[in-house]
């Protein structure tokens, strides 16, 4: 997208909130529901869907992220643009890849881990722990993945998913769908709460990181 078709489509958001009296009312809190369906459709295109349905998708999360800038425009407290958005992400992913825009190397996609990592931690000095800018609204699951990897990087481990202590292994993601709805599906039978089952097991993991941080 050239600077004039980002122009562009700012100007027609600026339009709709001019003339549209739905839009106006709407705030950052507002939105939140909108953007996160319309996340969730463009994870369902990209793994279910046509072309077409990605190309549609994909332009309603950049509306959500326009509509988010223009709101910003127009509150003096935050005063910035989609123009200044473009500009921040950009200035970041230069900072974040300096093997592309430096003289730094690297040659593996562990090369590139090591790089961005350290150009993160120089960037948010501010944060004590490794936990530190996980979301906690993320679905359980995708915020175990996080805490677990966060969790070995401090050195406390989750174990062995399995009484023989071997560990459980799956052919595919396949399998491992399938033994998570079986599991989520025997909860349910049971009346507990699969989400709110392992949110609070993750709280206390998160605990056990802070204490081996500490």
């Amino acid at each position: 997208m050239t600077d004039s078709e980002l122009d562009g489509f700012a100007a027609a958001m600026s339009a709709v909130l001019d003339r549209c009296v739905w839009s106006q009312r709407e705030t950052h809190q507002s939105l939140v529901p909108y953007l996160i369906e319309e996340s969730y459709e463009l994870v369902e295109a990209i793994e279910s869907g046509t072309r077409d349905d990605l190309l549609e998708e994909l332009g309603d999360v950049l509306w959500q992220v326009v509509f988010h800038a223009e709101i910003a425009r127009r509150t003096p407290s935050e005063a910035f643009d989609v123009q200044d958005v473009a500009a921040n992400v950009r200035e970041k992913m230069v900072r974040r890849h300096p093997h592309v825009f430096g003289d730094e190397v690297a040659e593996t996609p562990e090369d590139v881990v090591r790089l961005w990592t350290a150009a993160k931690k120089a960037e948010k000095h501010e944060r004590t722990s490794v936990l530190d800018g996980i979301p906690r609204s993320l679905p359980a699951l995708a915020l175990a993945d996080k805490t677990i990897g966060r969790a070995a990087s401090v050195g406390v481990e989750t174990g062995p998913a399995d009484a023989d202590g071997a560990g459980l292994q799956f052919a595919d993601e396949d399998e491992l769908g399938a033994l998570l709805l079986g599991i989520t599906a025997q909860a349910r039978a049971q009346g507990l709460d699969a989400e709110r089952a392992l949110r609070t097991r993750l709280r206390a993991l998160a605990a056990d990181v802070r204490a081996a941080e500490a």
